[in-house]
């Protein structure tokens, strides 16, 4: 098994919850901040093509309910990998990546389930 890798921002609730459950768990992990780190394009494509805009996109942040109707607009019709990439806090958080499998947002049944723990 490969690494698994957590994205997400560190003062976010959720990604504070997947980090704690892993550490807790004791499952290495390399992080990645959002913010400090940036993002990767060929990566965030990946994740829009495996689990699709529905799970990525979060719009029940902030950062979505301040997009102007064209920007919202935009991100419906498909134009959604710039939007991300542009502004990476509209990604639902975390991700988890491990062994090609993506996972959004925090559950400890699903990672006790994702870990075999």
């Amino acid at each position: 098994m490969t690494t698994p890798r957590l994205y997400g921002i560190k003062n976010c609730d959720t990604v504070k919850k997947a980090r704690r459950w892993l550490e807790e768990t004791g499952i290495e992990y390399e992080f990645s901040d959002f913010r400090q780190d940036g993002i990767n394009a060929q990566e965030v494509k990946a994740w829009l093509d495996e689990v699709g805009p529905g799970t990525l996109l979060n719009k029940r942040s902030t950062t979505y309910k301040n997009l102007s109707d064209e920007q919202k607009q935009q991100a419906e019709q498909g134009e959604l990998l710039s939007l991300l990439l542009e502004q990476p806090t509209l990604i639902k958080r975390p991700v988890l990546t491990t062994d090609g499998a993506i996972t959004v947002g925090f559950k400890a049944d699903q990672y006790a389930s994702l870990f075999n723990t």
